[in-house]
């Protein structure tokens, strides 16, 4: 069809022949969904199409034979998936995102996760001076067996950027400047949501509906997603509920109530929403960053309540008696998985 202004159109061949012209045209875009335009529009001002949905039986739904659902860090945060990790002040939030990052990064294990293989992370900080930040890294990377590759651990910390600029990923427009840097990442971090997110009040469910379609679109997109945030006095995560909807895993963490600040990094772990975590990987336990015999830190961990020494002793004794997981675990009445966690943190204070 040949274009014409439509101001002709109406005063030489009335109101009529331009609605029927108007038609056809759009007659013809349905016809050819290929043909080169934007992708949400027909024309300058023409309306957003309506996207066609696809449905599908149930019973070829249930013959279709879909990958198995991979671990980026097993158990606890699978691929495609979005947790939040949250605690109060000074626990050991930003610690503990820190190494699940650094495991996944290089393949490698921390507290009582591991990751099966390297896969790229991108970890954004909203919050630390990044003297504070390269600290800790290094750290993690001297007390670690393993090195991420290069490129397989990058860092975006607002401490880098430009005065006066502040990353709000409760604004779109924020969230493609991000996008840029998402193209071979599997893992991002975003720690932490008070710092990166100001969209509106923590508890306005509303302001929270730009960031979920977002994260949706990154799970879309085989990214895994770790959101960092602070509780509130109630020991809940702060603000609206509705964050946790389309979570697949909430992690929150805790002073022990019997911990002294000179302890240090000291603090129960406990999975708030589990989706698709069951049995002994679902119980809690508490985490503890100790000094080795050699000087080097190191994370132990043991279940909530168990009786740490005169148990450990004796299963120390009888594994030093050349007593196998099994056997130890049949005398003593606990399963072979408790065991085996159990010698392998004396293993690494080097008790055994």
């Amino acid at each position: 069809m040949i274009k014409q202004d439509a101001n002709e159109i109406l005063m030489s061949e009335g109101s009529e022949r331009l609605r029927e012209m108007f038609d056809e045209m759009m007659m013809d875009c349905d016809a050819d969904p290929d043909q080169s335009r934007d992708d949400e529009t027909v024309h300058e001002g023409a309306e957003r199409k309506a996207p066609r949905l696809q449905t599908i039986c149930l019973r070829q739904f249930a013959r279709l034979k879909l990958p198995p659902r991979k671990m980026i860090l097993d158990p606890i945060l699978p691929q495609k998936g979005l947790g939040m990790l949250f605690a109060g002040r000074g626990i050991g939030k930003t610690h503990t995102a820190l190494g699940m990052a650094y495991a996944v990064s290089c393949g490698g294990e921390f507290l009582r996760w591991h990751a099966e293989k390297p896969r790229n992370v991108l970890y954004v900080d909203g919050e630390m001076p990044q003297q504070a930040l390269q600290e800790r890294l290094s750290a993690l990377m001297d007390a670690s067996e393993k090195q991420p590759e290069d490129g397989a651990f990058r860092l975006l910390c607002m401490d880098r950027q430009e005065l006066g600029f502040s990353l709000n990923l409760a604004n779109p427009k924020h969230q493609g400047f991000l996008d840029r840097h998402l193209e071979d990442v599997a893992f991002l971090v975003l720690d932490n949501l008070s710092t990166l997110m100001n969209g509106g009040p923590e508890n306005d469910a509303e302001s929270w509906v730009s960031m979920q379609e977002w994260l949706l679109q990154l799970r879309r997109r085989d990214i895994t997603v770790l959101l960092v945030h602070h509780a509130a006095r109630n020991g809940n995560a702060r603000g609206t509920s509705k964050r946790e909807d389309v979570l697949d895993t909430v992690i929150k963490l805790k002073h022990p109530d019997d911990y002294d600040p000179s302890e240090g990094a000291r603090f129960e772990v406990h999975l708030e929403k589990a989706r698709g975590i069951f049995g002994e990987k679902a119980l809690g336990f508490e985490a503890r960053l100790v000094q080795t015999e050699g000087g080097a830190s190191a994370w132990v961990c043991r279940d909530l309540g168990e009786e740490d020494e005169e148990e450990l002793d004796q299963m120390l004794t009888l594994s030093q008696e050349g007593k196998s997981v099994r056997e130890i675990a049949e005398m003593m009445g606990k399963s072979k998985s408790v065991v085996g966690r159990r010698l392998k943190e004396a293993r690494k204070l080097n008790k055994e």
